[in-house]
């Protein structure tokens, strides 16, 4: 998965090193050229590829909250997936 971001650092390095090893090249160009070409496009593919993770985390952790939560207040949900009633029904007036 990080094979492609790797060879493009690595390629976007050797152009900053080029940049800078030129007789009109600076090291400020070369700076900006590896920025710009190199680091900022793999930050931005990263993150991207990283999305299905991140949501697949968030899940998780919201799957262990609730099992947290049920598993604090006593009730187990029925096979309706709705937590069990009172055993007790309540006592009413009549009229």
């Amino acid at each position: 998965m990080y094979l492609v971001p790797i060879a493009w650092l690595y390629v976007a390095l050797m152009m900053a090193v080029a940049e800078a090893t030129n007789s009109n090249g600076t090291l400020l160009g070369a700076l900006i050229t590896f920025v710009l070409y190199g680091v900022l496009p793999i930050t931005l593919l990263v993150y991207v590829m990283a999305t299905p993770a991140r949501r697949r985390a968030i899940k998780a952790r919201e799957r262990a909250e609730l099992a947290a939560a049920q598993a604090a207040s006593g009730t187990t949900p029925d096979a309706d997936g709705q937590a069990a009633a009172d055993a007790v029904a309540p006592v009413r007036k009549e009229l």
